[in-house]
């Protein structure tokens, strides 16, 4: 029996030999397929020759993924930010009032359409302009512009709280939605605030202190070398005290050096000084004669060229030189203001600091505007003419 179990001891003995020599090319052999499986999120420094490390970081760093984009300074954490009603929807998004960190805000969602009908160039571009405008308001600060506090750019699909939308809480919007975060202001536009004074009109000290408001807030941002571009009565808007504050920054820019780098038709029909409606380079001058379109409409609480398409508008602004009618109540120097800001030819026309000086220099304590002291009704010295 003794004899019969012994070529089996012989053949275990020659198994444990041959898995001993084994195992340390299988544990080899696994380490190099840990090695091979890991090697694309890290390489284990103790587990490769030293000789090899350069060409082993430069096969991980062909299959990394791109760092994710460096955060700007003006971004905010949108889940922060709580929405609670629409106050205005337009072309391109839709504005709600909000709070962000215990304030009132106002919050412009930008939303350009899905990005399935939309190309990357198309979606890139108005990216760009987005940054742009945020770029022009994050720096700004004086008491005339509205106070920028924060942005986001829609890197992922935007979830915001919201007090009355969504079954789960919140606004849930396309990944290219941006948004943009600023001081609410409770007293709205000033376009709407002139259209509900249309027949009562605004006393001449209100008048006068709009108009300071927005000249020095223009004087501001031409120190800045930025031009608004778009300077209307819709972009202006008021707080509880009536201080206005120019806002929306959508197409400003910051000044070319050559004029000539500045062309294109930008801003509002009505508003358009002519070098602009005609194609022709510009400067900061167009805004002085927007400037001196929004001060006939403050004080008259009233549209210009109301009935007039853009063909009849444009032709009759550039080459008849057509500006609204200034009533004869108006004061000789507030008048002369508005001449002077909406001549035609921009060299002529008064930088924003002398706007600004001119208007100090006018006398409101003896009236002026359209409504008399000594009466509850406008003057009729200016009525809109019928068809």
């Amino acid at each position: 029996m003794e004899g019969a179990i012994q070529p089996s001891n012989v053949s275990d003995k020659s198994d444990k030999v041959e898995e001993n020599q084994r195992e340390p090319r299988v544990r080899k052999a696994a380490e190099a397929e840990d090695i091979r499986k890991t090697s694309s999120t890290y390489v284990r420094a103790d587990k490769i020759n030293l000789a090899d490390l350069d060409a082993a970081l430069d096969r991980l760093n062909k299959g990394k993924t791109p760092e994710r984009r460096k955060k700007e300074e003006w971004e905010i954490d949108v889940s922060k930010l709580v929405l609670k009603n629409v106050i205005a929807r337009g072309t391109y998004g839709t504005v709600y009032k909000g709070v962000f960190e215990g304030q009132d805000v106002a919050v412009k969602l930008l939303d350009w359409g899905e990005e399935s009908t939309m190309t990357t160039s198309e979606i890139e571009g108005l990216r760009a302009a987005f940054r742009q405008e945020v770029a022009v308001w994050h720096k700004l600060d004086h008491p005339n512009v509205t106070k920028f506090i924060g942005a986001s750019m829609g890197n992922g699909d935007l979830q915001i709280p919201s007090v009355d939308q969504g079954a789960d809480g919140f606004v849930h919007v396309a990944s290219n939605v941006c948004c943009v975060v600023v001081e609410y202001l409770a007293g709205g536009t000033l376009k709407n605030f002139l259209i509900r004074h249309l027949r009562r009109k605004l006393t001449f000290k209100a008048v006068m202190q709009l108009a300071l408001d927005l000249s020095r807030g223009l004087s501001y941002l031409h120190s800045q070398s930025i031009i608004h571009r778009d300077v209307k009565s819709e972009n202006m808007l008021l707080d509880k005290k009536m201080n206005l504050k120019i806002a929306d920054f959508g197409v400003a820019r910051v000044e070319a050096q050559n004029p000539k780098d500045m062309t294109g038709e930008t801003g509002t029909l009505g508003y358009m000084a002519p070098e602009v409606l005609a194609g022709k380079p510009y400067n900061r001058k167009c805004d002085v004669y927007s400037f001196g379109i929004c001060l006939w409409e403050t004080y008259c609480c009233d549209m210009p060229y109301p009935d007039l398409s853009f063909a009849e508008m444009t032709s009759a602004v550039v080459k008849q030189h057509l500006r609204p009618e200034i009533p004869k109540c108006c004061p000789s120097a507030l008048a002369t203001v508005m001449k002077r800001c909406w001549d035609a030819n921009p060299d002529k026309r008064p930088s924003m600091d002398e706007v600004v000086q001119m208007l100090e220099a006018i006398d409101t304590s003896k009236g002026g505007g359209m409504i008399p002291p000594d009466q509850s009704t406008g003057c009729f010295c200016f009525l809109r003419k019928g068809p």
